[in-house]
């Protein structure tokens, strides 16, 4: 979107909070409450004393006859936050998927002044397991009694799985140049970003042959798989998280990710837990719990501590999180890391 746009002085306070019909053109103003604008750039947010509104390409004075409802109406995780049920659609969409538009365009909600308690977690020990401590971990997934690990740098990047702890029953190599990144399962495929080659690769999860490429424009970072929504999410090491079709990655949404109203960046490897995201961060030893429908972080994790100072090398870093399926429990490990930990998380 380009240029500028304005509204009249008016507030819409009332008529958000009690859920009215309003007419849309294209785009709406959307957040905890939204309110006047004189020449507000696109996309920028608006304080007001309600919270923060955004300009998304509203026209000047009232709205012309709706082609398009909305129905708006506050988040259902208490936050405060109002999101738009419907947006680009005949009708109004379900409230199973606040904050977008039917048919998976996202309609960019404005964050909460009132935000929500974040959990401080640590980890507490489980398990340790051995890790080849020449794996550049990228990404990291497990499915039944499997691990898959995806490994970078150009000309040392593969995948690989196996049991956890072990060594890998199976692995393909990238050949030079590419970088591998991150890597999720859809049903009996599996797919792995590259970092800046621009392309994704679709393999066979059981012999993680190579069934395809296809372009992939963005830089790969992390990528999971929500199930119940059937779209992949990706991470560009921005405060970015990109929502994709599984079947072709073309882009179906976004969301902004914000701890308590700051923009959390460098969002790193990945794990979908039903609607929650877990992202490792680059260069840290924290691990944030996200809501996707929000991009709110409902938790911070502290993950620092897991290895002994003469453990580390020069590249090390905390990088893998792989729910253990049917457990409430997460392996995580790192880049040139020796171990490999299975966790839960705990209130530090």
């Amino acid at each position: 979107m380009g240029g500028r746009t304005s509204v009249h002085r008016r507030t819409l306070r009332h008529a958000l909070l009690a859920t009215t019909a309003l007419p849309l053109a294209g785009a709406v103003w959307i957040g905890p409450a939204a309110a006047l604008a004189h020449s507000q750039p696109l996309g920028d947010p608006l304080t007001t004393a309600w919270g923060t509104a955004y300009a998304m390409d509203q026209p000047a004075g009232d709205a012309p006859a709706p082609p398009t409802r909305a129905r708006f109406g506050p988040a259902p995780d208490g936050t405060g936050t109002l999101v738009a049920h419907g947006g680009r659609h005949s009708s109004p969409a379900s409230p199973a998927a606040p904050g977008y538009a039917a048919g998976g365009r996202d309609v960019h909600a404005g964050p909460a002044t009132a935000h929500g308690v974040v959990e401080r977690l640590r980890v507490r020990v489980l398990e340790i397991l051995p890790h080849d401590p020449k794996a550049f971990t990228q990404g990291l997934e497990m499915a039944g009694g499997t691990l898959y690990e995806d490994t970078g740098i150009s000309g040392q990047s593969s995948v690989r799985a196996g049991p956890p702890g072990k060594p890998p029953t199976v692995r393909a190599a990238l050949p030079a140049p590419l970088f591998g990144e991150g890597i999720t399962l859809v049903g009996r495929r599996l797919w792995q970003l590259t970092w800046r080659d621009r392309i994704a690769i679709e393999r066979d999860a059981a012999t993680l042959k190579e069934v395809r490429r296809v372009p992939y424009p963005d830089e790969g970072w992390g990528l999971c798989l929500q199930g119940a929504s059937h779209r992949l999410v990706t991470s560009d090491g921005s405060q970015r998280l990109t929502f994709r079709d599984p079947g072709t990655l073309a882009k179906t949404g976004q969301v902004m990710v914000a701890l308590e109203g700051r923009p959390v960046t460098q969002l790193n490897e990945l794990e979908c837990v039903g609607t929650t995201v877990y992202a490792n961060v680059l260069s840290s030893d924290r691990i944030m719990r996200i809501d996707s429908a929000t991009g709110t972080v409902t938790a911070t994790i502290d993950a620092s501590g897991l290895l002994r100072p003469g453990e580390l090398v020069p590249g090390s870093a905390l990088n893998g999180i792989a729910a253990v399926p049917g457990t409430k429990q997460f392996l995580i490990t790192g880049k040139f890391w020796p171990k490999m930990f299975r966790v839960e998380f705990v209130p530090a």
